[in-house]
């Protein structure tokens, strides 16, 4: 059986298109050439390219991969990758992240942390304040 994938959009910013300013989108964007400004796109996905620069005041979205060179800071409420060979500036605050060996980083990471998966209103109180107490043993 054949796996099902959600459509998404897929946009790409040519290695000739210069950017400035705010943007924002919902599904997938790939820069590969230059950008400055803001993003703001906590539902999608953005890929900066291998000779992509982008100098931003702050990135939030729901998964960063960065192979070129970043300056300002990422925010990502599911994954941060950051592929060999990167320049990153960044302070940055994610669920994931994974840094690969030859990368020039300068900054601080923040992780978030992840509540429990049961629902304050769907379970019983003894059943939800289990949960809590094992989600506080692992933070620990």
């Amino acid at each position: 059986m054949a796996e099902q994938r959600e459509k998404r959009n897929i946009t790409v910013f040519g290695a000739e298109t210069e950017f400035d300013g705010v943007l924002e989108f919902r599904d997938k964007l790939v820069i590969t050439g230059k950008f400055s400004g803001k993003i703001n796109a906590p539902t999608g996905d953005l890929e900066i390219a291998k000779n992509a620069t982008c100098n931003v005041e702050s990135i939030n979205a729901a998964s960063i991969i960065v192979s070129g060179t970043v300056k300002g800071n990422m925010n990502a409420s599911e994954r941060i990758e950051i592929c060999s060979g990167s320049v990153v500036e960044s302070d940055i605050t994610t669920a994931r992240i994974r840094i690969a060996n030859n990368v020039d980083y300068t900054g601080q990471v923040t992780m978030l942390e992840k509540e429990p998966e049961q629902d304050l209103f769907s379970v019983a109180s003894s059943e939800f304040k289990q949960s809590m107490i094992i989600h506080s043993d692992v933070i620990k």
